[in-house]
């Protein structure tokens, strides 16, 4: 019986799946730093296009941290050898247009009748050159620019700012609600499931420090406001590349 017990024991063991715990990778222990002493969310890490350091995306932006994580490096790093391409923008390009495909449903649309581009725009309603771009809209969308619209508050949130701007996504009619805010016209206060945070917050983690900020197609960020012509020259331009 005891040889037989024994001999059942073994079997149930050899056939069982054998489970390791599994050691903190490096980028897991460098994610978990950026995390505890910044406050930041990492999403990805990977080699900086600098040999020694990695590139880490984050819900505010790119940074360049050192392997041991003792030493970080904020801003952009530029190809000399590629017209002074930014590689710190070219980073954020796919991961900016995943992003912001789970905020398609809020956004605001100006849909150009003969579409051939289609930018997303963070905007303020209190922003000067928001409101520029705004009283520009048909030399936009005659050009075949489709603006879409994603919040942006300049004073942050929770401020007077974001309620304003959740006004005017939840209004009965949010687009003529974002022309009467664009002309400084006072706003029904209204409450719906806008998500002016995500949407603000999408923004940081873009880079996005002001308004109006402009996404292109490609996922590359052109900061503040453009002429609808200007605009209309790049788009085509990056199209051919």
């Amino acid at each position: 019986m005891k040889l037989s017990r024994s001999l059942t024991l073994w079997a149930t063991l050899m056939l069982s799946p054998v489970v390791f715990a599994s050691s903190p990778t490096p980028n897991d222990m460098l994610k978990q730093k950026i995390q505890d002493t910044l406050g930041l969310e990492v999403s990805s890490i990977t080699a900086a296009p600098i040999d020694g350091l990695f590139q880490v995306i984050t819900n505010r932006g790119v940074l360049y941290v050192t392997p041991d994580g003792s030493k970080l490096v904020h801003g952009n790093i530029y190809d000399l050898n590629d017209a002074m391409n930014n590689l710190t923008e070219l980073a954020l390009a796919g991961p900016r247009l995943e992003m912001l495909k789970g905020f398609e449903d809020k956004m605001l649309v100006y849909k150009a009748k003969d579409e051939k581009h289609v930018v997303t725009v963070f905007t303020d309603i209190t922003c000067g050159y928001c409101r520029k771009l705004h009283r520009e809209m048909a030399d936009y969308n005659k050009l075949g620019i489709t603006v879409r619209y994603l919040a942006f508050p300049r004073q942050g949130v929770p401020s007077p700012n974001a309620d304003e701007m959740e006004a005017v996504w939840c209004a009965k009619d949010p687009r003529k609600a974002m022309d009467d805010a664009k002309a400084g016209k006072a706003i029904t206060a209204a409450k719906c499931d806008a998500d002016i945070a995500g949407q603000y917050n999408l923004g940081g983690s873009f880079g996005i420090n002001g308004t109006p900020a402009i996404i292109l197609e490609d996922g590359s960020l052109i900061p503040g406001y453009q002429p609808a012509n200007e605009l209309f020259e790049v788009l085509e331009r990056r199209g051919k590349h």
